[in-house]
């Protein structure tokens, strides 16, 4: 299990991610407002401002105060590290 920093000490498994999405846009805040009614809404910001969302396999949604950049780079770190240890 390859676990992405998302945060403040919060991680997802990586392999679960299908999405990592700005807030900008109106479908992920409707993402979020659906999450939010059915219950699925992990706020992994600490009450800081969202700026992505994570879009996981398992339908839950994962608010993150670090932007899709950064998270993006994290879950490349995390894959270098896996291919660095299988060699």
């Amino acid at each position: 299990m390859k676990l992405i920093n998302v945060g403040f000490g919060n991680s997802v498994n990586s392999d679960r991610v299908i999405a990592v999405i700005s807030i900008d846009s109106a479908p992920s805040k409707r993402i979020i407002a659906k999450a939010k009614e059915n219950n699925m809404l992990i706020d992994a910001t600490q009450g800081r401002k969202t700026h992505s969302v994570i879009v996981m396999d398992s339908d839950h949604i994962v608010a993150s105060y670090l932007k899709p950049e950064t998270i993006l780079n994290r879950s490349d770190a995390v894959s270098e590290e896996d291919e660095n240890y299988a060699e």
